[in-house]
């Protein structure tokens, strides 16, 4: 198994962290694992992205150039790494801030409204958490359970409080791609 994966959003989307959590599950996994911030100039409302790779061998490189699977959580993301996606890969677009046609048909596409889905349970800052259930459970990357489980490793002990509120973020996105 190897997976290259990128995701890719506004600064303060949650994306750095949507990335360390694949990496410690991955980890927990017995996987190899490398995982590459990038940020755009502004620290907020900026760009930002990370590259992970999870593989049963060792990482070559952390560079992720062609993703295997893509979260995109706004519109210059979807521009900007549509293309990009491996021909039999994944591509997850948040719907809510990113509607254009992605016009390929070698890949898979789940479109979902995450930004809106976060909202409605209370809380728009976990949309990252509900799109990364969704794929966690739409694709072999890393178990589900597992991805739960590392919830308290990567949240600051300052934001343990945070932890139900994500955990049910993750069960709905899990629940928006299994139905």
């Amino acid at each position: 198994m190897h997976h290259e994966i990128l995701m890719a959003g506004f600064g303060g989307q949650g994306i750095m962290l949507m990335g360390q959590m694949l990496a410690y599950a991955g980890m927990k996994e017995d996987r190899y694992v490398s995982w590459m911030p990038s940020y755009g100039p502004e620290q907020r409302g900026g760009t930002a992205n990370c590259g992970v790779v999870l593989s049963d061998e060792p990482v070559g490189s952390p560079v992720v150039t062609e993703p295997t699977l893509c979260v995109v959580m706004n519109r210059p993301s979807l521009l900007k790494f549509r293309a990009a996606v491996d021909p039999g890969g994944y591509l997850f677009i948040n719907s809510s801030l990113a509607d254009d046609p992605v016009e390929r048909d070698d890949i898979e596409i789940y479109t979902l409204p995450v930004t809106d889905e976060a909202d409605a349970l209370g809380n728009p800052r976990v949309a990252n958490m509900i799109m990364l259930g969704a794929m966690s459970a739409a694709t072999d990357v890393v178990p589900f359970a597992k991805l739960k489980s590392v919830l308290s490793e990567v949240l600051p002990a300052a934001r343990h409080n945070l932890i139900p509120i994500n955990e049910e973020a993750l069960d709905l996105g899990k629940t928006l791609v299994e139905g």
